[in-house]
């Protein structure tokens, strides 16, 4: 198809013209006749592909408005399901107290919490492939607000265990939609620091939610929690609903459809009414049926189950420092919860800090490799898998990170264990949070850019693995810590990652030739 579209592009010459969709994204149509294809050129431009079938060829153009004009809406959606999660934590004992239950009781809500955030991206996030970002959206932060009204009424230990779990349907679909949204707006080359923006919500809400968490409960009582993600949940509702246009290849190809009219923003639906173009249909585009099971088969491939495997292992190790660090820091320390959350933020400086460095690093990794295969980055251009060693490009930047991170892991516990210094402790946070982000992410990258097609359904896979592998290190922390106390448990968890690094080397030398045998 691409030699095809070359050997065209000899015989005739399109002038370029521009669409603008109303939601302001300005498309051009007809470069890619403009671009000759010479035998003595030096260089060898990217192929473009398109993500859909008899959909558009080109990958998302943008002129004004930029990229970051949206991520008022989809990067705070990301902090939805792990805010969600531990904001509470530094009320545990206020709840079990109010509801005359136990600690462990409480601590199952967490527990079901994540099963549920595991499951339920499988079924959003293919329904979002298929019908657009914004109805998934909006349907997510309905069910969210619903959920945490009626956590703030409740009062029984059942109205919460369900209602957590109802919570936990609404706002963790929204951590595979932030990164499909990122990942319909920009290409590969660029993927690195837009995904590290979205990213920052899967480590930024944890280390956030207990600071917010202990304030809420010290002050004004645990309910305000659920009250103060009612406010959070209403705005970003309102936000999406007035701004956030839909960037779904299945809807709006590359921009330049127009979608129907409940796939639009506010703005740009009264934009489209007052020029009397506002449509009730949607274009005539093939699109799959949902199929909630598609991530199962995604976990099921060779190279991607590789990864989500590896980065599922190191979400739970994350998750336990996480989990545990409340409870260590209250009976070696005897701190109280405002102060407890406020140690929690080393990790989210930490998360912020990796944004500024990695998600650029892996660019530059990109354009690296590409320069060293001859190949010229065309701006917002697509780029062809078959013509680049993505899993080089991506997993050389985080094999490094996993390494630092079996490092710093055991720094943090080793100096938690022996109650050395609380300064020692959470500098080892701080760096704990960058090597862990660093490696996260990159993996979560290399994900997005192998289903390209299908990005809300792949990272739905990778929350799916990630978030079962976590409820079990809830599950297992404080017994394992117990038994082998804090320095010991870290060298295993670390001892683990380390000796599974193989695989990523794995994936790195074979990756591309499993692809093209595919």
């Amino acid at each position: 198809m691409a030699e095809t579209d070359v050997q065209n592009s000899q015989d005739t010459v399109k002038p370029n013209t521009e669409t603008k969709s109303p939601d302001g994204v300005i498309t051009t149509i007809g470069q890619e006749s403009a671009l000759q294809a010479s035998s003595d050129e030096k260089t060898t431009n990217i192929t473009e592909h398109g993500d859909i079938e008899n959909g558009p060829r080109e990958p998302p153009l943008e002129t004004p408005p930029p990229h970051w004009n949206y991520r008022p809406c989809f990067f705070p959606c990301r902090h939805l399901a792990p805010l969600s999660t531990s904001i509470y934590f530094p009320a545990l004992t206020s709840i079990a107290n109010d509801l005359n239950v136990s600690i462990s009781l409480v601590n199952l809500t967490i527990t079901t919490y994540l099963i549920f955030q595991g499951i339920t991206p499988s079924f959003i996030g293919n329904f979002s492939d298929t019908y657009g970002r914004r109805p998934a959206y909006m349907i997510c932060c309905i069910i969210f607000l619903s959920a945490n009204i009626g956590l703030a009424l409740q009062d029984s230990y059942a109205a919460l265990l369900v209602l957590r779990c109802v919570q936990s349907c609404g706002s963790s679909a929204t951590i595979a939609l932030g990164s499909a949204t990122a990942a319909d707006m920009v290409t590969r080359a660029e993927r690195g620091k837009y995904l590290g923006y979205a990213g920052m919500g899967v480590t930024l809400g944890p280390a956030l939610g207990p600071v917010i968490g202990g304030l809420l409960d010290q002050y004004l009582g645990w309910r305000s929690i659920f009250w103060f993600l009612t406010i959070l949940a209403g705005a970003l509702f309102l936000t999406i609903f007035i701004f956030l246009p839909e960037t779904c290849r299945s809807v709006v190809g590359n921009g330049s459809i127009t979608p129907p009219w409940w796939n639009m923003s506010l703005i740009g639906y009264l934009k489209q009414r007052k020029q009397g173009d506002v449509k009730s249909e949607p274009e005539n585009l093939s699109r799959r049926r949902p199929n909630p099971f598609a991530t199962l088969k995604i976990l099921a491939e060779k190279e991607a189950g590789i990864i989500l495997g590896f980065s599922s292992l190191m979400y739970g190790g994350y998750y336990l420092v996480l989990t545990t660090l409340s409870t260590q820091l209250t009976t070696r320390f005897g701190y109280s919860s405002v102060i407890v959350g406020l140690c929690y933020l080393p990790i989210g400086i930490g998360s912020i800090s990796y944004r500024y460095t990695g998600g650029y690093l892996m660019d530059w990794n990109f354009r690296r490799h590409a320069r060293k295969a001859g190949i010229e980055i065309v701006k917002n251009r697509q780029q062809d898998l078959n013509a680049l060693p993505i899993e080089r490009m991506r997993i050389e930047i985080s094999l490094p990170c996993v390494y630092l991170s079996c490092a710093m892991l055991m720094v943090y516990g080793w100096i938690m264990d022996q109650n050395l210094s609380l300064v020692g402790v959470e500098i080892s946070l701080f760096f704990c949070a960058v090597v862990f982000s660093a490696s996260l992410n990159n993996l979560n990258t290399l994900i997005v850019d192998l289903h390209v097609g299908s990005t809300a359904t792949a990272v739905a896979s990778n929350n799916l693995a990630r978030c079962l592998v976590g409820a079990g290190a809830a599950a297992i922390a404080d017994p394992m810590i117990n038994r082998l106390g804090l320095g010991w448990t870290s060298v295993l968890v670390a001892g683990i990652w380390a000796l599974l690094t193989p695989l990523l080397w794995l994936v790195m030398l074979k990756g591309q030739k499993w692809r093209e045998a595919d």
